[in-house]
């Protein structure tokens, strides 16, 4: 039976819980109930105490409390809750969680979700669904429903939000545990590439070549939240590779562009020991939204219209050296095997010959700091004398990091 884990605060949300937790029940999937309430003793019976929660965050319940700090106190709760469901996945004891809150409870019931896995079911009903939810979502698959109504008692209104909400989760558990019983001994491995517009023709010839050597590729487009997530499943450990092939949201971390992925991206698969094949794609540009909102310090930049709604402008040979720097440090650092392509003929679709972003300076300069910083290190380094959209360099991409994930497997 698939299990669904509830997380809240039933000091405050202890009656709509153990409706909650009913109906899931009737929805087939058995409960298991984590209490991160910091005000008192919890209005119904959970399965994770609060003591345990805060213990899992390092943290001492009492102390919390004593110090009259709400906010420090969700914040550890957050973190405690984050480490308890990231376990319970581990033991096989959670195939999906709800939560139901205002912005503090669904502060902390989203971090719970965002420790998890890509695919696992997460939930969050909440009162700030209908706003900007990239706070409690992030970079994960956290499905947020709006609960129209505040989240105390239930109501006419609430019983109909929140049983659905029971209903979905059910449904979603009873699914997850079915298809993770079909794929635990079957299906391709997994890599995750990045993509953007300019960078099309290499992912698309990577891809074709990777599929034919047996494996199932994602693709990421690079606008900030694909970096992030392109990040967190890469951390997950379902990726068995990663083939960083576009990497200009760095571009956008360093200059101030509207697509930053932030300042850790390129760091999860180093981190976690996943083969991982980088390039420089779309380093060329940093991007904007339409023209006339691109920052008046810029105004006499190299700028491109790419559409309505996006305007490019190059880097400067400065920058290039910065990014160069910056992305062989996160590559030197790596603990798993890492190798770096260079197409020394441009790193985009309009940074090539008679194209508008065309600076062989600006290039050389990002390609010197990359061979500077890599140097000495275990990272591997290939040039090659073509285009980053060039077929051949695109399949030498995918070949390599096949023999990297080999050679891994091989080893292990």
């Amino acid at each position: 039976m698939a299990t669904v884990v509830l997380v809240g605060t039933l000091d405050t949300k202890g009656e709509e819980y153990a409706w909650l937790a009913e109906r899931v029940r009737a929805g087939g999937c058995a409960t298991l109930i984590v209490d991160a309430g910091v005000l008192g003793a919890p209005a119904t019976p959970p399965d994770v105490t609060a003591v345990q929660v805060a213990e899992a965050a390092g943290a001492d319940l009492a102390e919390l409390r004593a110090a009259g700090d709400r906010g420090a106190a969700m914040a550890a709760m957050a973190r405690g809750v984050e480490v308890i469901t990231a376990r319970l996945h581990a033991e096989g004891r959670l195939h999906g969680v709800i939560g139901v809150g205002g912005s503090g409870g669904s502060a902390v019931a989203s971090a719970a979700m965002r420790a998890l896995p890509v695919g696992v079911p997460k939930l969050l009903v909440s009162t700030m669904a209908s706003g900007d939810t990239s706070p409690y979502v992030g970079a994960v698959d956290v499905t947020m429903m709006y609960s129209v109504v505040d989240i105390a008692g239930i109501n006419r209104i609430s019983e109909l939000v929140l049983g659905n909400a029971a209903a979905a989760v059910s449904s979603m558990a009873n699914a997850y545990q079915l298809a993770r019983q079909r794929t635990s001994t079957s299906g391709r491995p997994l890599v995750g590439a990045s993509m953007f517009g300019v960078t099309t023709p290499a992912v698309d010839e990577a891809r074709r070549v990777l599929g034919e050597l047996g494996y199932e590729v994602l693709v990421f487009h690079a606008t900030g939240s694909g970096g992030r997530s392109l990040e967190a499943l890469a951390a997950s450990g379902l990726l068995s590779g990663v083939l960083d092939l576009t990497t200009t949201e760095l571009a956008d971390e360093l200059v101030g562009g509207v697509l930053s992925a932030g300042p850790e991206r390129l760091e999860a698969a180093g981190r976690c020991r996943v083969p991982q094949v980088v390039s420089v794609g779309a380093l060329d540009m940093v991007n904007f939204g339409p023209a006339e909102t691109v920052p008046d310090r810029f105004a006499d930049r190299d700028l491109h219209v790419h559409n309505a709604t996006v305007t490019l402008m190059r880097t400067t040979a400065e920058e290039s050296a910065e990014l160069g720097r910056r992305i062989a440090a996160k590559l030197a650092g790596a603990a798993g095997p890492t190798a770096l392509f260079l197409p020394l003929r441009g790193v985009s679709a309009i940074d090539a010959e008679g194209m508008p972003f065309h600076d062989p300076e600006a290039d050389a300069a990002l390609f010197a700091a990359l061979r500077a910083g890599v140097s000495g290190s275990p990272v591997e380094l290939i040039e090659r004398d073509e285009h980053i959209n060039d077929a051949v360099f695109a399949a030498a991409m995918a070949r390599r990091l096949h023999e990297l994930i080999q050679s891994r497997g091989r080893n292990t």
